[in-house]
């Protein structure tokens, strides 16, 4: 059996800055293959839409990289900045996180701002829990526009991607992996990308500190104080 497959990038948010292999799953294979299908795009804006630590942060990044789009934080966004904010590129990244888009940012910003790279024939890509249409906004012509937008679903991470993500994660710190670790974390750990960076942390920093191998035995302990400090 085929393991998942590898797309180049390289993400500020991880160990290495330098060019690494990013984890392709059926969880965000719909989503990869919208960033790898760029320019090539039927609508002016395309979200990326999920739960928290699905990775949809760092695929909105690896576009931004390849697509050298302005990334524009939603509460800098009003009618007079996006002019500046968006200067001659044809092409925008915004990164929601867990906010409601219509809280953090002017509604008519928004609208200006998707219609300027309309104009200019460019695309905005978005990263936020929920897709468009359940987006709680007030200005019809923006809910209009949005209704023309792509929405691409990524899912929590399924086993292959936690697997993929924890492997590389030891392998940026130079980390030997013994048989049946990742397995055993993969059964226990939260299902978020965030959930394995912290953990190849702190089983790292346990091995150090104690002067013993990554072992199951020593996830065991990592995890069980871990839960006994919640």
């Amino acid at each position: 059996m085929s393991g998942p497959a590898q797309l180049p990038l390289a993400l500020g948010s991880w160990p290495s800055l330098a060019a690494d292999d990013f984890v392709v799953t059926p969880a965000n294979g719909e989503a990869v293959a919208w960033i790898e299908r760029y320019p090539d795009w039927p609508a002016t804006l395309v979200a990326l839409h999920g739960p928290a630590g699905c990775g949809k942060s760092h695929l909105l990044h690896l576009w931004r990289q390849r697509s050298r789009a302005v990334l524009i934080e939603p509460a800098a966004l009003s009618v007079a900045a996006v002019p500046s904010l968006l200067g001659p590129s044809r092409a925008v990244a915004i990164d929601f996180g867990a906010a409601e888009p219509g809280a953090v940012c002017e509604e008519r910003a928004l609208l200006h701002l998707y219609n300027l790279l309309r104009e200019r024939q460019g695309h905005v890509l978005v990263a936020a829990r929920a897709a468009p249409p359940r987006w709680a906004l007030t200005l019809p012509d923006l809910r209009s526009r949005l209704g023309a937008s792509a929405s691409v679903a990524i899912a929590a991470p399924d086993d292959l991607l936690l697997a993929g993500v924890l492997g590389k994660l030891f392998a940026d710190r130079q980390l030997r992996v013994p048989p049946g670790l990742i397995e055993y974390l993969v059964s226990r750990i939260e299902r978020s990308l965030d959930a394995a960076a912290r953990v190849v942390e702190r089983l790292d920093r346990a091995a150090l500190d104690r002067r013993r191998s990554l072992s199951v035995a020593l996830a065991r302990e990592v995890l069980d104080e871990n839960s006994g400090q919640n």
